[in-house]
Order: structure tokens, then sequence, then C-alpha cells
């Protein structure tokens, strides 16, 4: 990856709407040039995907509870079941598997504490495993960024 490559990689993660002609006279490259850099990155799997950043608050989940799980074991075969399972739940926008006294860390988006309660009790705490749960609910956002500096 050059340098032309990690600057066409910032403009895309401001805005993947630019045309290949709006990137080719930031980058004073050809059309053809940028469209073909483009295809590479995504070939390589550099370039992921593509997706649209929603409003929280403006669909009814501005309500962010991070949620830190403690299974009761800590077999394959538990991780495994429980990984699997909790894929499943829409709720959880983000699940991650940590070190230190929690087992898991997953990030929430629901309308509000009465929609979180309704979860926990009819969703998470269903599935098999879990032997504690603690939760953290935002108070603000400081940062929320999905583009990486190359």
């Amino acid at each position: 990856m050059d340098t032309i490559d990690k600057n066409l990689l910032q403009l895309l993660q401001e805005d993947t709407k630019k045309t290949t002609k709006e990137l080719s006279l930031k980058l004073n490259l050809s059309v053809t040039a940028v469209y073909e850099r483009i295809k590479k990155l995504e070939r390589e799997g550099i370039i992921d995907k593509y997706v649209a950043l929603l409003n929280r608050n403006k669909i009814d989940k501005g309500f962010v509870v991070f949620c830190h799980i403690k299974l009761i074991q800590h077999s394959k075969d538990f991780l495994t079941k429980f990984e699997s399972e909790v894929v499943k739940l829409d709720e959880v926008l983000e699940c991650f598997h940590v070190s230190g006294d929690y087992d898991y860390i997953l990030k929430i988006c629901v309308k509000d504490m009465e929609e979180y309660r309704e979860f926990m009790v009819t969703k998470l705490t269903t599935l098999n495993h879990i032997g504690s749960t603690h939760s953290t609910f935002m108070i603000g956002q400081v940062k929320n960024s999905t583009a990486f500096v190359l």
C-alpha cells in the first residue's frame, strides 16, 4: 500500500459517496487509476464493505448500554455456544471477547431503560452459560469514529 492508496482510503473513510471523478481531482490521478486502485483495495480485503451510518437518536436507539458478561465456565463449548447465540440478538451492535474481570463486553442500543429491561429479561438472560452481568449506561458520547488514520 503506497501513499496514494493511504490518501485514497482517508478520503473514502470521510465520504464513500464521492465519485471517482471527485477523488481523482483530489489525488491528481485519472478516473481510471482511482477506479483500479479502489477495486484492488476491495480485492485485497482492505476495504471490507460500504455502509450507511445512522443517527441512532433519530431511529429510537439512543439509549446505549455497555453490558459486561461473565460466563459460568470458560470451556470452548461454553464460549462457542454463547457467541453463536449473542450474534443473533439485534440489539447487540458489538460484542468483544475480553480479558480481565469479565469475559465479554456488549454494546447494546435500544430506545430507553424500559426497552433495555425487556431485552435483559426476555433475551439476554435466557442465553445459556451466563454467570453474571454488569451494565453501564452512556451519559454522553465524547468521540465516535469509524475512520482509521493511516
